[in-house]
């Protein structure tokens, strides 16, 4: 009922992923082809370092894809910046035709959707999905100056300083990374209003893509290596598990959370995990595709999430809806 299968070949070309001290220094820092310790990117302002810094993991995504900027027919990013400007003025100069996506912390997904539909319907031969978060820049807009100092809660998440790309290719027969289903996902509110605890608004809105997910293809949660959610972190986690399980589905074997992946609470002060649009990015265009080319996964659930919040709805007391969109990837020989 919501969910797509593509027909054509739909090839993952190349992947590419940045960040900066914090994720670097986290358990899959090695995964990442640039990174700088300042965050900066040598940007004047928090906001231009984070479009420095999404220009430099596109470009570099292109030049190992064994392409030029010319050869890529449509670029699909966003981030989590009012009107995307992080998006906008870091891809100016690139001269790529645009789509902006906006889909919070799930952007990537949702950039990976849109690529993936763009070439099964013959408007396009190659395309770049990517996205970008940054730690300075959202606590600016959603939350407190860094230097007001402000206490966090155990629920809240650290936001992502990175960003991904992935190229997309379409009628290759190459062995590789393939994107095989979507499901784009509802949204969904459970009336929470914490924007702090974004893993419990974000929750049910996997719950949902990920259930209907397996109902539409006809799948067991044991079709899949990893069943990999975006930012759900420690709290979002737990209620994933328990509402699929009321679901009648138990992903607990294959269920990894980029937000748990990407930094390590025993020695980094990130509370319940990471999020940001950079977190699912960094941890699928590094740690994931490296695993599926080494060929220790054959088949992955992408599901990254979003809370659907801005300053002006979580100042007037609004709910916090979430929103999950599932992208399945193959290894195909």
């Amino acid at each position: 009922m919501q969910s797509i299968r593509f027909k054509e070949a739909i090839r993952v070309r190349a992947n590419a992923c940045t960040g900066g001290a914090m994720e670097k220094e986290g358990p899959i820092g090695a995964y990442l082809d640039e990174y700088d310790e300042t965050g900066k990117f040598e940007g004047e302002t928090w906001e231009e370092s984070e479009s420095r810094m999404l220009k430099k993991t596109i470009e570099c995504a292109i030049k190992k894809a064994g392409k030029e900027t010319k050869d890529i027919d449509y670029l699909f990013c966003g981030d989590l910046l009012r009107q995307m400007t992080a998006s906008s003025f870091g891809v100016k100069s690139l001269q790529i035709p645009v789509f902006g996506v906006y889909g919070a912390c799930s952007t990537m997904g949702e950039s990976l959707v849109l690529a993936s539909v763009m070439l099964e319907a013959g408007g396009a031969d190659c395309v770049v999905a990517a996205t970008s978060s940054h730690f300075a820049t959202a606590e600016k807009e959603f939350r407190f100056p860094l230097s007001y100092g402000n206490q966090r809660p155990p629920c809240a998440t650290w936001t992502v300083t990175g960003s991904g790309a992935a190229v997309l290719e379409k009628g290759s027969k190459e062995s590789g990374i393939y994107v095989v289903a979507a499901t784009p996902g509802k949204i969904v509110d459970y009336g929470i209003t914490d924007k702090a605890n974004m893993g419990a608004c974000m929750a049910p809105a996997a719950v949902s893509t990920i259930s209907t997910h397996l109902r539409d293809l006809g799948l067991s949660p044991d079709y899949y290596d990893k069943i990999v959610t975006g930012d759900l972190g420690v709290v979002g986690s737990e209620i994933l598990l328990d509402l699929l399980k009321a679901e009648g589905f138990d992903i607990s074997k294959q269920h990894m959370d980029c937000g748990l992946t990407i930094y390590d609470r025993n020695f980094q002060d990130v509370h319940s995990g990471g999020s940001g649009c950079g977190c699912a990015a960094v941890t699928l265009n590094g740690y994931i595709v490296q695993n599926m080319r080494e060929g220790k996964w054959k088949k992955v659930l992408f599901v990254p999430t979003g809370a659907l919040l801005s300053t002006v709805s979580s100042n007037e007391g609004d709910t916090v809806p979430g929103i999950a969109h599932a992208v399945a990837f193959e290894w195909r020989e």
